[in-house]
């Protein structure tokens, strides 16, 4: 009988053994022996809740689901398969209805509030009291004092929440995958070798001829950045940016326009339910800012200041691109392109000339180890243990 890694411990995501028929089976286990758990220590210590034999399990219960559905979440992301995508929207609802009844649970408030009111409290670290702090505040935000009939549609939303998000992940995905371009090689005048091998690569892949141009960042950031060929470059950068909308070459195809507006619907519905006058408000209950006017004086400061600096930068690289180019209106898709000549002629070096103190190996699990922390932080055990969502 094979060992479904999942439910291993690992020391390192098991990105080498995990497949697809892995992923359900695993995450229906550790959501049916948490919610066991769970039950099983609000009974134990009804009269005697303390942090060890209460919070700190509870935190142990979450980690491991974090750290099973953490991979799943990153390898769906960027090896995506119509196997492990099943596997993952799949799991999905079952997070989600988990994530609501433990956010909704009030027995599970109860306990952390006796923990909160003990004579222990003031003897735990900050850490601790934070963790306690924070949690009492998310059941609230989860709707645990709600009645009934809004606990159903809080849960409702929620599940409708979650599987938007992926359905606006898997458009994304399925416009980038579905866009490409065959050019022959004095189309790319300019490329570098390292991004000609990487088109080449992709049109071999194909079992085809010639260079092909895909959405994927080693494809069309070289062809942005180096290729001669005006058309091209404004051709790649229009699909790029439209990629999942109304406009473009693939107008239409995966518009996350209507998604944009249910979730937009939704989060704003869901804010009024548990008492705020708006989703952003809601958003700013776990976060350091005081209110929504705050974050727009924020940024309203922050671009009092950055936009002169940008401009007179701007106006520059447009004067150069000018000057030795002859791009006289200088356009998003030309940016890059003249930021790369610029840098050439100023300092005498360009990435590719970089390239060489950075090898594939070094680079590549640096990107690894900064995308597995943030799926780790965007899939973080608070998020199934209280049915913060937001």
């Amino acid at each position: 009988m094979s060992i479904n890694p999942l439910l291993e411990h690992n020391t390192l995501p098991p990105f080498d053994s995990l497949k697809a028929e892995h992923v359900e089976s695993a995450i229906s286990e550790l959501l049916e022996h948490n919610q066991q758990e769970m039950e099983r220590l609000i009974d134990a210590t009804r009269d005697d809740t303390r942090w060890d034999n209460f919070a700190a399990p509870l935190e142990a219960l979450g980690d491991r689901l974090s750290q099973a559905w953490s991979p799943v979440s990153h390898l769906n992301s960027t090896m995506n398969s119509p196997e492990l995508r099943e596997a993952y929207q799949a799991c999905l609802a079952k997070l989600s209805a988990y994530s609501t009844w433990v956010g909704q649970n009030s027995d599970l408030a109860a306990a952390y509030q006796r923990l909160a009111d003990s004579s222990e409290f003031s003897t735990l670290d900050e850490a601790q009291q934070k963790a306690i702090t924070n949690s009492l505040r998310d059941f609230r935000l989860a709707g645990v004092d709600l009645p009934d009939d809004k606990k159903q549609r809080y849960g409702e939303i929620q599940a409708r929440l979650s599987e938007l998000s992926n359905t606006f992940s898997n458009h994304v995905l399925d416009a980038t995958q579905a866009w490409h371009k065959d050019v022959e090689e004095e189309a790319l005048t300019g490329v570098p070798e390292s991004g000609l091998a990487a088109l080449k690569a992709n049109a071999e892949a194909k079992g085809l001829e010639g260079y092909r141009i895909t959405l994927d960042f080693p494809s069309f950031f070289p062809v942005l950045s180096y290729a001669d060929n005006r058309e091209l470059r404004e051709e790649v950068y229009t699909a790029f940016v439209t990629r999942a909308s109304d406009k473009g070459p693939q107008s239409g195809d995966y518009d996350n326009g209507p998604v944009i507006e249910e979730i937009l619907a939704l989060r704003q519905e869901l804010a009024g339910l548990i008492g705020f006058d708006d989703y952003a408000s809601l958003s700013l209950a776990t976060k350091m800012a005081d209110s929504p006017a705050q974050v727009i004086a924020f940024l309203d400061d922050l671009a009092t200041r950055a936009v002169p600096q940008a401009r007179e930068e701007f106006n520059e690289l447009a004067a150069y691109a000018t000057e030795s180019l002859g791009i006289d209106d200088l356009q998003p898709w030309d940016v890059g392109f003249a930021s790369e000549k610029l840098r050439e002629s100023r300092y005498a070096i360009n990435q590719e000339q970089l390239r060489p103190y950075f090898p594939a190996p070094q680079a590549s699990m640096a990107c690894l180890k900064w995308s597995i922390a943030s799926t780790a932080l965007h899939s973080s055990s608070a998020t199934y243990r209280y049915g913060t969502q937001t």
